[in-house]
């Protein structure tokens, strides 16, 4: 006998980063299975440990991490996790990270730049992740960074099925908080039913980071509820100045939707002050108690990964979970 056949076991096993347990224990409860268990600690000197509990051998692995801050630290513990398991014969290792470390440096802006969003893709190739899971990037070439495929799965569903049933039967209009995020905005505009479009003219200087200059309303806001749509919110100093602008050109209200609340320094203040009747994100990053204010919802985003990863475990296709959008 010259081959030996066997029936192909498939095993689907989910392992945690300690970045943001508590999303992956609720995408363990959709999937209906437990975090694989694990020794994860650092050294004195800041060096990250890893080592998991059960064999790993054949198994179709799915590493959440999300880069919340410390985000180097977060970044490194997923990709030391990811080493292990292709040093324990996983069979395919994919990198869940619903917030992907770096996406705002996707491009050179001026000479003597890094590309770390490229960097970051080719770190998780290295150790040994076969594909890469994600949320709203903030530039869509990035999935060509990475060598593999990459599942660039979308948040607008939920925050547009949030939108839908609590402001139903007013006047909306959706506006991009800059003239880069128009195309994401007309989709938007889109799934609540052909509203109205508009976008926020800003002025930035390119040398001082999370720093807007100036901001000047395109379009038609007077009298509407505008909901003011973006991929993140880490300072807040854009979304405040973008809402203080809709309001001064008569906007009845603002309201904010954001796939990512990194929500750095000020933010908080700057939210709760700046006049928007609801901050609606998701929960891709942890948003401890101190960051809550009484303006903010954060919705789940587990279910949507959920059934992401059932459908590559299953080789389905995750591309109509998004009507052929993702």
């Amino acid at each position: 006998m010259s081959v030996v056949s066997s029936t192909p076991k498939k095993s689907l096993m989910l392992f945690s980063g300690r970045a943001h347990p508590e999303l992956a224990e609720e995408v363990a409860k959709e999937l209906d299975v437990t975090i694989v268990p694990q020794a994860a600690y650092d050294f004195a000197n800041g060096e990250i440990f890893v080592r998991f509990e059960e064999s790993v051998r054949g198994c179709d692995a799915f590493v959440i991490q999300s880069h919340t801050a410390p985000i180097n630290q977060w970044l490194m513990e997923q990709l030391i996790m990811i080493d292990a398991l292709k040093r324990a014969s996983a069979k395919r290792i994919t990198a869940v990270v619903p917030f992907y470390g770096y996406a705002r440096q996707d491009k050179k802006h001026r000479g003597r730049e890094p590309i770390s969003a490229r960097l970051v893709a080719d770190l998780l190739k290295t150790a040994g992740a076969h594909r890469i899971m994600t949320i709203d990037l903030h530039t869509d070439q990035i999935q060509g960074f990475f060598d593999g495929p990459v599942d660039h799965l979308l948040a607008n569903k939920v925050l547009a099925e949030h939108l839908r049933d609590a402001y139903a039967g007013e006047d909306l209009a959706v506006v991009a908080p800059d003239s880069g995020r128009v195309r994401v905005a007309e989709k938007w505009a889109d799934m609540l039913g052909g509203v109205p479009l508009a976008f926020i003219h800003k002025s930035r200087d390119k040398t001082r980071p999370n720093e807007v200059v100036a901001n000047r309303v395109v379009g038609e806001v007077e009298g509407r509820c505008c909901i003011l749509v973006d991929d993140m919110i880490d300072t807040g100093g854009t979304i405040a100045k973008a809402t203080e602008a809709l309001l001064a050109d008569g906007a009845s209200d603002v309201v904010i939707a954001a796939t990512h609340g990194v929500l750095s320094g000020p933010a908080i203040e700057r939210l709760s002050t700046c006049g928007a009747r609801e901050v609606i994100v998701t929960n891709t990053l942890p948003i401890p108690d101190e960051k809550r204010f009484p303006q903010l919802t954060v919705l789940s985003i587990a279910p949507v990964i959920a059934r992401a990863v059932r459908e590559v475990f299953e080789d389905g296709s995750v591309t109509n979970l998004f009507d052929g959008n993702a």
